[in-house]
């Protein structure tokens, strides 16, 4: 076509599109610009608006991408304008104003709609352009610092707003994705995209305001508009959940459309959605709003289903079903396994304050269904305690269910004996320490063995939550301290006969780097810095953080029942426990996930599962009781131990008894995921810190993880003392796989089996000779260091009343520790 016609017809169709848009609109004004980047700009626009599901009229497009053609500047506008619904203009000062464009102000319900706006940049600047609006924002308040940094969640300005408004209704920004770009161009004139949300349905009128950073804003409030906004109601879907026997059930959905935004948003969620999860939970029959359209729905119900990823069309109606299939890969109650999170909080950390103290138990109940755990101990603690101690009882709470159970109890952290390490107290028949009269704020102790005694006492269990906190190896502090407790004569190096006066990490052989026969202080730190990769490792940590500080303590008083695990990073915690039973303390580990604050992303990401056998209907007592008998095992869910035997023995029901050392059969059945989540949680990524961080789940160590990793293989490991006697490949396809193992066993010790970092049994005691496990005389030397060491950092903490009775049960421990290296050395 001659470029002549060409142009005549885009005229013609220009007085038609004039003629489809309100005459009372404001025209937006033409300007002189360099025709080949606006006809580029105009280009990445219309392929963005294509991929969002919302491209222009054909009315529209067909004359647009003459004009673009033709690079005909003045034509390219003059079409464009007329979609155009806010006009911002920058002056050569780059102060910000903005009016109405003529384009039609719809908004749907549920769903972002992209708005033209046309920028007049006389200012030429390439910053970036903001869009915000008082009616925009959260509508809760309260996330913590610690946990907005955690959740690498501080660019979303969460702290800001320390109360929410739930009158806010909008969710907006500019569209800065590929191939639209960031900032803007410093072309005199360019159009970009603002995706606007409404969470409600109706005319609703809000002001948006441009600016391109503080302080950029025109005077007079030229830089707001107000627009008034017809919303399209979005659609009611009805959802039905179907378990993977075809039984009703609830589901962890993510919903999400072609440019990663996920549904509902997140920052318009109170509960029974949380605004820090991209996934919601619903039971069978209950609904979910969304806007009509293609969007991608993953379904799920915790590590041990698939997750199943697809494409659905929302029709636009009113109201729509959507049938979801569940599947699983495994299923650990066929196997007499049922698994729970010991450690979950309903209030504090990422939890809003705002709009109410919390959340309900039935929110969290929800939480515990949609990950498929059939135990779920909400915990009240410190932030929050006297709203949310109401909903403690005795028994579970009555919304359970046969298979799946609700217990509220207590976490000492925030108040009392904290600084020594928290601890979790379950099966808790009486909530109220004698003396506290139902508050925090006094009566309670400030050392951790008291308030044990006191639930062992009710028929309750306690142990350590997040253990690995302050079990962190700090190797300069570390090395200073063994120097200067060894180096007896003062000559800045250590001589063997020194040296054998404290607890090296490693022989001084091995450490004596220079065979020079001393040890300066840098020998000794690095040995200390590389043994604290290992497990186990002769390491002392600083004893400064919230996990498992008195552990040595309360064991030795007898009122510990369980260390927590798969929460802090792997090598500490387990090391720990490795350390208590080499002892001979029939310690066990119980699995957890600190949710909301230590694992923010889902309940369940640490497990254990309790050997119970068939059931019909669990009992929480029993269940506990199962955790402290060691009947179990822990697992982040996509891993599984479904049966460990030892001599026909499995964990928690009995030892096994050998009348002179000789060998010991171990049976096994296990089985991996298929689809594994590729972090630093689940060992697929080692962190730059090195492998003493590997399996944590309190921080990302990087970005936030998103990608997964299918099949392989995974090591399984014969673990006998805390050593690797054996092991075997295992292969990651969702197939059960029976191992066998023969091992010698030359005195009393203890067998276990584990993956590092996803999966531990409890141990199966082998008892030679009737002897008591005496392994290793190291471990009772390194547990008394610990004493020691936590002593030094913290007993400042304990309140000047208790601090004799504590010193007197730190001393008896030491003792008892004494004994056992004394038995250990001479076996």
């Amino acid at each position: 076509m001659d470029r002549k016609i060409l142009k005549a017809w885009v005229a013609a169709v220009l007085i038609v599109i004039a003629m489809e848009f309100s005459l009372s609109a404001q025209e937006t004004e033409s300007v002189v610009v360099e025709a080949q980047p606006l006809a580029a700009n105009v280009s990445r626009l219309l392929e963005t608006l294509d991929f969002l599901g919302a491209p222009l009229s054909d009315s529209i497009v067909a004359p647009l991408r003459t004009a673009v053609t033709l690079e005909d500047t003045k034509g390219i506008q003059a079409i464009l304008d007329k979609a155009v619904l806010f006009v911002v203009d920058i002056n050569p000062e780059v102060r910000v104003k903005v009016h109405r464009g003529p384009g039609p102000s719809i908004l749907q319900q549920g769903g972002y709609t992209p708005f033209l706006v046309k920028i007049i940049n006389q200012g030429t600047t390439t910053q970036q352009l903001r869009i915000r609006s008082p009616q925009a924002g959260q509508v809760y308040g309260g996330m913590s610092t610690l946990s907005a940094t955690r959740l690498q969640r501080t660019q979303l300005n969460e702290l800001d707003d320390k109360v929410g408004d739930p009158k806010r209704f909008l969710d907006l920004e500019m569209y800065q994705q590929s191939p639209m770009t960031r900032n803007l161009s410093g072309l005199e004139v360019e159009y970009a995209l603002a995706l606007i949300y409404s969470r409600d349905a109706g005319k609703r009128e809000a002001t948006l305001e441009f600016d391109v950073g503080q302080g950029t804003q025109d005077i007079g409030f030229r830089a707001e508009l107000p627009v008034l906004f017809d919303i399209n109601p979005a659609v009611r879907v009805r959802l039905n959940i179907r378990d993977y026997d075809g039984k009703a059930t609830a589901a962890r959905l993510v919903f999400k459309d072609v440019s990663g935004k996920v549904y509902p948003p997140q920052a318009k969620r109170v509960a029974p959605d949380f605004y820090f999860q991209e996934q919601i939970y619903r039971n069978d029959g209950e609904d979910v709003f969304l806007p009509p359209g293609k969007l991608i729905l993953e379904s799920s119900r915790g590590p041990e289903y698939v997750v199943q990823r697809k494409e659905i069309e929302i029709s636009n109606a009113e109201t729509a079903e959507l049938d979801i299939k569940l599947e699983r890969w495994i299923n650990p109650t066929e196997f007499g396994f049922f698994g729970g999170d010991h450690h979950i909080h309903g209030a504090g950390c990422a939890h809003y304050e705002s709009p109410t103290l919390g959340v309900r138990p039935e929110d969290m109940f929800m939480q515990v269904k949609g990950e498929g755990l059939n135990v779920g101990c909400i915990l009240t603690w410190g932030p929050c305690f006297e709203f949310q101690r109401q909903y403690f009882s005795p028994i579970v709470k009555e919304i359970s269910e046969p298979m799946t159970l609700l217990k509220y109890d207590l976490e000492i952290s925030g108040f009392g004996s904290a600084s020594l390490g928290h601890v979790c107290l379950l099966n808790l028949k009486n909530q109220t320490y004698p003396g506290s009269d139902g508050t925090k704020e006094k009566g309670w102790p400030t050392w951790t063995t008291p308030v044990m005694r006191w639930t062992k006492e009710q028929g309750g269990y306690a142990g350590y939550a997040h253990s690995g906190s302050g079990l962190q190896i700090d190797a300069e502090s570390a090395g200073k301290r063994l120097f200067s407790q060894l180096n007896t004569n003062g000559d800045e190096v250590l001589d063997q006969d020194e040296a054998i006066g404290g607890l090296l990490p490693y022989t001084f052989a091995r450490m004596d780097q220079d065979r020079d026969r001393a040890l300066t202080e840098s020998e000794l730190r690095e040995a200390i810095d590389k043994s604290a990769d290992e497990l186990p490792n002769l390491a002392i940590p600083e004893m400064n953080g919230v996990g498992a500080m008195e552990i040595c303590v309360s064991t030795a008083e007898g009122v510990c029942d369980f260390i927590s695990a798969m929460d802090t990073a792997r090598i500490p915690e387990w090391n720990m426990w490795y350390h208590i039973l080499n002892c001979g303390f029939p310690l066990k580990v119980s699995g957890e996930t600190d949710f909301p604050c230590m694992s923010g992303g889902r309940v369940g990401q640490g497990r254990v599962y309790v050997q119970l056998g068939r059931q019909l209907e669990l009992d929480f007592a029993e269940w506990c009781a199962g955790m402290a008998k060691g009947r179990s095992y822990v697992s982040d869910g996509f891993a599984h131990a479904l049966e460990f035997k030892v001599n026909g023995i499995s964990p928690g029901f009995g030892d096994v008894s050998l009348a002179r050392s000789g060998q010991v059969e171990v049976e096994a059945t296990v089985s991996f995921a298929p689809e594994t989540p590729l972090t630093v949680a689940q060992g697929g990524i080692v962190p730059h810190v090195g492998p003493r961080f590997v399996g944590d789940t309190v921080t990302f160590h990087g970005p936030v993880p998103t990608e997964t990793v299918s099949g392989g293989s995974r090591e399984m490991e014969l673990i006998v003392n805390g050593e690797v006697v054996a092991s075997r490949q295992v292969p990651a396809d969702g197939n059960v796989h029976r191992l066998r193992f023969v091992v010698e066993v030359e005195k009393s010790s203890w067998v276990a089996l584990r993956h590092f970092p996803q999966l531990h049994t409890n141990p199966v005691n082998v008892m030679v000779a009737g002897k008591p496990i005496r392994t290793s005389r190291d471990s009772a030397l390194w547990c008394i260091e610990t004493i020691h060491q936590l002593w030094r950092a913290r007993s400042d903490k304990i309140a000047d009343h208790e601090k004799a009775d504590a010193r007197a049960a730190f001393d008896r421990a030491i003792k008892v520790y004494e004994r056992i290296a004394d038995e250990a050395a001479s076996q």
